[in-house]
């Protein structure tokens, strides 16, 4: 049975489950639950305080857990990521009051900077030889400057708004984060082969967010410059349409080059154009 930690409540919890769900685990979880068994896979769940996950795994108590990488980055626990789930995307950013003027990094020394992130803010200053005062906080960070406890803040970031509502601008980005899969480096050998099973099953829901199906008909005499720009996985599969001289042409074209595929088709002469989502995506 491998044991998996995530985030006890919020949308780094929700994000997980859904992740796992479409890998194919079928799990309850009830409100206020601890833990909770997948009734199809040797893996069982358990729900944490995301900042206590690294050392849940250092302790083997846990065998893997999802956290955002800024969370494994500052607890320097005995952890390695397995995996970057490509979801809970944000940044890790330096703010000061909107009125001040900011003078880059330099203007940061001798300053006073509220964090719940001293020990990546550490790194960050001694990177660029700057020498500040760090205030350790954990949450409302962004009211430090306000009510004079710090000059600057360092906190999580993903729209701004918060800093907006808070009279702050943001002038440094200290690191980006995302969701990751971590893991215990001393995982002992059966529960290894669970996890890599679970890789596998994770590649191929992200592979198939990242990818979608296409289906166009086309004149024969461009199926070689449309097979040119949508090669597919190893080659489009084309059947003979009852119209003379045309074909179906089924392929698979990466979601970030889309728009710019679906032009150059149409100027080959691709008509009926189907765009369809794929479930699951296995190489």
């Amino acid at each position: 049975m491998l044991r998996i930690a995530i985030q006890k409540s919020g949308r780094l919890q929700e994000e997980s489950l859904k992740l796992l769900k479409e890998s194919g685990l079928a799990f309850s979880n009830g409100k206020e639950q601890l833990k909770t068994q997948a009734t199809n896979f040797p893996v069982e769940l358990l729900f944490l305080r995301d900042d206590d996950i690294p050392q849940y795994i250092e302790d083997q108590v846990a065998d893997a857990g999802i956290v955002g990488e800024n969370v494994m980055l500052e607890k320097q626990k005995k952890n390695e990521v397995i995996k970057r789930l490509d979801f809970a995307k944000c940044r890790l950013s330096i703010a000061i009051p909107r009125s001040e003027t900011y003078g880059g990094i330099s203007s940061l020394a001798g300053k006073n900077i509220a964090t719940s992130y001293p020990t990546i803010v550490k790194q960050f200053l001694s990177k660029h030889n700057i020498e500040a005062g760090i205030h350790e906080i954990s949450g409302s960070v962004e009211i430090a400057p306000g009510i004079g406890l710090a000059d600057a803040i360092c906190d999580i970031v993903s729209t701004g708004s918060t800093l907006l509502s808070n009279g702050l601008k943001e002038v440094e980005v200290v690191m980006k984060s995302e969701a990751v899969l971590i893991a215990t480096p001393d995982l002992e050998a059966e529960k290894k082969k669970i996890l890599n099973k679970l890789l596998f099953r994770i590649q191929s829901v992200q592979s198939a967010k990242n990818n979608k199906y296409i289906l166009l008909n086309c004149p024969n005499e461009a199926i070689e410059k449309i097979t040119n720009v949508i090669p597919g996985m190893k080659s489009p599969t084309i059947m003979p349409l009852e119209r003379k001289g045309w074909s179906s042409l089924h392929s698979v074209v990466n979601e970030n080059d889309f728009w710019e595929k679906i032009d150059q088709l149409k100027s080959f002469g691709a008509e009926g154009i189907l765009v369809i989502p794929i479930e699951k995506m296995i190489a």
